[in-house]
């Protein structure tokens, strides 16, 4: 009998507070407004020889990103015909007669370098540094970890909702 009651005693309990609330707290931050992702590209771009003794693209973000976003470069590196553009993602190693042929990049909230080097003098090689055209996709920081092929641009573009018939062409700085 006292099990019984126990039993009972739960229950009632149970259904009791199962259907209680509290206040609803306070309201939480705003997110950042129109925070999306982004495609810039630079057409047709030559590499400069700055005062390192490097080729270098040099160019700022406008608006500037957040702390917390990042950004892919891809280079365009060919054609399957007009519409088909072959775009690669960089960090990349081409390995040519001459030698290796790295490109890469950095970037802050500002701005962004991209680099051209190699294992021998890469002014010889002047069809690749001369008349670049490379794609920066700015990712926002809320995205960042969302699991894609990042090799694949048309994979990017279309996880992160970007309609690329609309991208912004901008110019880079000659040297920082």
């Amino acid at each position: 009998m006292k099990r019984l009651l126990l039993v009972l005693a739960f229950i009632g309990s149970a259904a009791v507070f199962q259907s209680c609330e509290g206040d609803p707290g306070p309201p939480g931050a705003d997110g950042a407004d129109g925070v999306e992702s982004e495609v810039f590209e630079l057409r047709n771009v030559n590499f400069t020889l700055n005062n390192n003794n490097e080729y270098t693209i040099y160019g700022t973000l406008n608006p500037n990103i957040f702390d917390s976003d990042n950004i892919l470069i891809y280079r365009l590196s060919g054609l399957i015909d007009a519409n088909t553009p072959i775009w690669q993602l960089i960090p990349r190693t081409l390995f040519l007669n001459e030698g290796e042929l790295d490109y890469d990049y950095d970037f802050s909230k500002e701005d962004f370098t991209i680099y051209a080097g190699g294992t021998f003098n890469v002014g010889q090689v002047p069809q690749y540094i001369n008349n670049q055209t490379f794609r920066i996709v700015i990712i926002p920081g809320y995205f960042s970890k969302k699991a894609m092929d990042k090799q694949d641009y048309n994979a990017v573009i279309s996880a992160y909702g970007i309609d690329d018939s609309h991208i912004k062409v901008i110019q880079p700085i000659k040297n920082k």
